[in-house]
């Protein structure tokens, strides 16, 4: 078979295999790069929207599987990359950060911050370029939880300032602003203040993804970021039980109001798995996270267990995606993390619109 008649069969094989989450061909897609034929020898790339991409061995599988079928095909080799695509904003700031990811809560307690730092290491390790913000200011607990030094950033041109660098993150908070243990008293007005330096006075350089640890509650901090930032999706964690699904629902509506995307809920502290009867307990109820997510018709993300481990991480520093990769909570986090940016591709598939960061045009509209 000449090699023309060999790539239009390869072409129209590749034309069957679907992405699941996009509901559309990776030739249409534009993921199919680089073919070339060598004889019966085949290869070419895949470039997906994500390293983190959940289903990217499938579709490596998929896309084996059926060009082999080809008559004349002896060898198929397929080379999975991945390029991230930016949000488009109406108001680009942070240029170069192509998302930004910002976790909440509607209440403090239920592992916000663990759920924070757990998720940006697990996208950082699929390859991708990742940031994290602790804007939580009165209770900054990022730095504790990546074992981070409290110390000064350094200063560059322009009264820039770098993030501080662990785990492949790059990493700025508030703590990093005074003495070790002196707390930050505020009004409001500077609360506002400190988070515009965050978004405008740091070198964050190039990002696919920024997480923002917000403070728990619906104040003045998620209010600037909100009017301020061009928050490509939100992220809301709970835990089961009715007393905190209560506040996380007024953490959605918040969301929903200042028009940011809801990319899903998480369910932290979701149940624990006993080592003596290997049973699953669920100490705080069952069921809450899903109902939520069933009642604003946005994703369950990932349930998330309670692991020992993972509270010892977080103290000495190393986030248990770190400390202990095999672990059921660790592989929850890495669910998390494709997950995520798969919701994140999506809604950048199904809008034509661009993100909104003008919060007074959001509530008038």
């Amino acid at each position: 078979m000449s090699a023309p008649k060999l790539q239009d069969k390869v072409i129209d094989a590749l034309k069957t295999v679907q992405d699941p989450d996009l509901h559309k061909d990776i030739v249409s897609l534009g993921f199919v790069k680089n073919l070339n034929i060598d004889g019966g020898n085949v290869k070419f790339d895949v470039e997906l929207t994500t390293p983190a991409c959940p289903v990217k061995e499938q579709l490596r599988t998929e896309c084996e599987t059926k060009v082999q079928e080809i008559e004349g095909v002896e060898k198929v080799d397929v080379n999975m990359t991945a390029v991230v695509r930016p949000t488009e904003h109406a108001q680009p700031v942070l240029t170069g950060v192509k998302n930004i990811i910002a976790v909440a809560s509607g209440k403090g307690g239920v592992g916000k911050s663990t759920v924070s730092t757990n998720l940006a290491i697990a996208l950082s390790l699929t390859g991708a370029r990742v940031g994290l913000m602790d804007a939580d200011i009165y209770g900054p607990s990022i730095p504790q939880m990546m074992g981070i030094p409290i110390s000064s950033p350094k200063v560059g041109e322009e009264n820039k300032f770098f993030p501080h660098e662990k785990y492949g993150l790059k990493v700025v908070s508030a703590a990093f602003l005074t003495k070790q243990g002196q707390p930050l008293m505020l009004r409001g007005p500077m609360l506002g203040g400190i988070i515009q330096q965050f978004l405008q006075n740091v070198e964050w350089g190039e990002l696919d993804y920024l997480v923002i640890d917000l403070p728990p509650g619906t104040g003045d901090v998620q209010l600037t970021l909100t009017q301020k930032a061009p928050i490509s999706g939100a992220v809301v964690v709970t835990t089961p039980q009715e007393v905190s699904l209560i506040d996380a629902d007024k953490g959605v509506k918040m969301f929903q109001q200042v028009k940011v995307p809801l990319l899903g809920i998480v369910e932290n502290m979701s149940y624990f798995v006993c080592d003596g009867c290997d049973k699953k307990h669920h100490i705080f109820r069952q069921g809450g996270g899903k109902s939520l997510a069933d009642n604003f018709k946005i994703p369950l993300l990932g349930e998330v267990p309670i692991i020992e481990a993972v509270a010892e991480g977080g103290d000495a520093g190393t986030p248990i995606v770190i400390s202990n990769a095999e672990s059921p909570a660790s592989q929850a986090y890495k669910d998390l993390a494709g997950r995520v940016a798969a919701q994140l591709s999506i809604n950048q598939a199904n809008s034509g619109e661009k993100v909104s960061s003008d919060f007074e045009l959001a509530w008038k509209s």
